[in-house]
């Protein structure tokens, strides 16, 4: 039997289709944390906005959340002037209807900001499962550019 380039090809594809969930293939690995929206992402202290989490990815990836922490932050050339603000801290509830959901409304803080750029991080806590059977938690993050004016 001869095996052609475009056989191997076929082959191969076939191998990885089968191998890999179909619902899997529609997620980035940078997915992993979660997604987040900001709505709106141009904000002036005192503005309520409204921020949301979903973690259908991070769940088909593997991660399932446990806690989350939203903050402020400047994630780029930060002088050490501009610590994060935290937002929210939440846990979520397996056991929801949504569980892959998080959405809350917020006020920006009447901190002081600065000339910078500025996004909404989530920092996601999940479970993982220790080579002896334990439990241990991993924190991975994502984050929402925003401007302050």
């Amino acid at each position: 039997m001869k095996l052609s380039f475009s056989t191997a090809i076929a082959t191969f594809a076939a191998v990885l289709a089968a191998a890999t969930p179909a619902a899997a293939q529609l997620c980035f690995q940078a997915s992993r944390f979660g997604i987040i929206t900001v709505t709106p992402s141009t904000l002036s202290p005192g503005d309520n906005f409204t921020v949301t989490a979903n973690f259908t990815c991070a769940a088909q990836l593997g991660v399932r959340p446990k806690y989350t922490d939203y903050y402020i932050e400047v994630p780029v050339n930060n002088n050490g002037y501009e610590p994060p603000i935290l937002l929210a801290r939440r846990t979520l509830n397996a056991s929801s209807p949504t569980p892959l959901f998080d959405e809350f409304t917020v006020q920006l803080p009447y901190a002081d900001y600065f000339n910078a750029s500025y996004v909404v991080m989530l920092e996601t806590t999940f479970p993982q499962t220790g080579a002896n059977g334990s439990t241990y938690f991993v924190v991975g993050g994502i984050e929402h550019n925003i401007a302050i004016v």
